[in-house]
């Protein structure tokens, strides 16, 4: 049976590129999500008047892989500790934020949380709410690096959080 994950930590073409290396992770979805207006546009996003935050929603399995683990992945691959920012991307729509499923996402996010905090210098920014309402990006976001792995954004940005997720965390990735 299936899970759903939901997580902004910048750039969606990031943070997808990430999740979809994960083993046990069967779907990543760019989309946005933690804003007032119905079915926006990216540009409408880009904006930051939505209120909406760039984000991945993941569909994984977790026999496979735990949602622990997903968090870790989550928060070794982005800066939690930055409000609004992420690498050259900033705007409320970049900000860090983990948007549970349930009553049992929140509180594992929040004894993680906590957990990592202790071992940081700079407080960590990443906010948690409940997810009300999902809304898939555009199809050219999709896939994004897989379709544009030589593209510049994609060279300078995604593959240092690539190489990182391989460096730390190897043990996760799909063969």
């Amino acid at each position: 049976m299936s899970a759903k994950a939901t997580f902004a930590g910048g750039c969606f073409w990031c943070t997808e590129a990430v999740f979809e290396r994960i083993e046990g992770v069967e779907s990543v979805v760019s989309g946005y999500a933690g804003g007032h207006v119905a079915d926006p546009t990216y540009e409408e996003v880009c904006s930051g008047t939505t209120g909406h935050a760039e984000c991945v929603q993941v569909t994984y399995d977790p026999s496979v892989v735990s949602y622990e683990d997903l968090l870790t992945v989550h928060f070794a691959t982005h800066d939690p500790t930055t409000k609004d920012r992420e690498g050259p991307d900033v705007g409320s729509q970049y900000r860090s934020a983990v948007f549970t499923h349930d009553e049992d996402q929140q509180a594992t996010v929040e004894a993680f949380v906590e957990d990592l905090a202790a071992d940081l210098e700079d407080p960590i920014v990443t906010e948690t709410e409940p997810l009300e309402t999902f809304y898939p990006a555009e199809d050219y976001h999709q896939d994004y690096y897989d379709d544009n792995p030589n593209q510049a954004y994609c060279t300078v940005n995604i593959d240092p959080k690539l190489r990182k997720l391989r460096d730390r965390h190897r043990e996760l990735l799909a063969a």
